[in-house]
């Protein structure tokens, strides 16, 4: 790690940049020429622009490239959410598992396979308003009790709790939705169609957008609230519309790829070592990256115990668990 960050630093900026959308497009191909059954580029290319109907054209049309596609915007979503979130609380280890994004995903979930089973298909759907949901309610408590980044903290944790008991409870009362609820709760792209990402893309790229343009303002806030607001930001406003985005981005991601943790916590620090702590750097950067993890991740649990399929969520934890222990032990020996 520091190797790499050494070799990066050395490069200006625009030349990273540059370097990530290259390997982000490498592994995009790649999800699109490999798998169970092994294509060439030419046949891609004739499955993606030709009309044919031949299983090739089904392969790549109707699995891979969705599946690429869904793991770009899964990567770009959670890492731009990690990004703000880390930005607003001024806590390194922030992530949307922390401020309840996924618990309430995961709560609007088990409650639909419960009680709605009917309404199956919108499960997106209700995966992202409980996100959305849970955030609102965090906001509303951080706002009451001062809008401060440790209450936004401290709302999260608690609401986290609180849910994650109600879905351990919930399960209680019908076990067999469990299954169903565990292959989402652990996160994957398999069996995504094009037709559900279409408002996720829309939340996604408007969320990073708002936040580019937000950037400044948040970099204030790394000198304190009163200092901030000594200067004309508006703190408790701009800390809420940045959660708002933090949100919607996470929220927009969970709805079709499930729980993946990690993805919000591990590559904004990794792209803090890359390009440094400007925001306006931190954000495109970190959605290039997290582009690639989570890319690389899906490439390597498709073809890794191959016909045998790894979800992209359990890489994504035996990744992250690791680097949140080294993060947790970096912070306590320069304390």
């Amino acid at each position: 790690m520091k190797i790499l960050k050494r070799r990066f630093h050395k490069l200006p900026y625009p030349a990273v940049l540059s370097v990530l959308t290259g390997l982000l497009v490498l592994f995009f191909l790649l999800s699109l020429f490999c798998g169970a059954a092994a294509l060439s580029p030419s046949e891609v290319l004739k499955a993606l622009f030709g009309t044919d109907e031949s299983t090739v054209s089904i392969i790549v049309s109707g699995l891979r490239l969705p599946r690429a596609l869904a793991g770009l915007l899964a990567g770009i979503g959670l890492s731009v959410s990690g990004v703000l979130l880390q930005s607003v609380t001024g806590n390194a280890l922030a992530s949307p598992n922390v401020i309840g994004v996924n618990s309430g995903a995961g709560l609007a979930v088990i409650l639909l396979l419960v009680f709605f089973p009917a309404l199956l298909p919108a499960l997106p759907l209700f995966a992202f308003l409980g996100a959305f949901a849970a955030t609102l309610i965090i906001v509303h408590l951080a706002r009451r009790f001062g809008g401060t980044s440790t209450t936004v903290v401290l709302a999260g944790v608690a609401l986290t709790s609180v849910i994650n008991a109600t879905i351990s409870f919930i399960t209680l009362l019908d076990t067999d939705a469990v299954s169903s609820y565990n292959y989402f709760s652990i996160g994957g792209l398999a069996g995504i169609q094009l037709s559900e990402l279409v408002l996720p893309t829309v939340l996604i790229l408007l969320s990073f957008l708002v936040s580019l343009l937000l950037s400044r303002p948040l970099e204030t806030l790394r000198l304190g609230d009163s200092t901030a607001k000594a200067l004309g930001v508006r703190v408790t406003a701009l800390r809420t519309l940045a959660l708002i985005c933090a949100s919607a981005s996470a929220a927009a991601a969970v709805s079709f790829a499930g729980l993946l943790g990690f993805v919000g916590l591990v590559v904004p620090h990794v792209a803090r070592g890359l390009v440094g702590g400007r925001i306006s750097r931190l954000l495109p950067s970190s959605a290039l990256l997290g582009g690639i993890l989570v890319l690389s991740s899906d490439l390597l649990g498709r073809t890794l115990l191959s016909p045998t399929e790894i979800p992209v969520g359990i890489l994504m934890a035996l990744l992250g668990a690791p680097f949140f222990l080294y993060l947790l032990t970096r912070r306590r020996y320069h304390a």
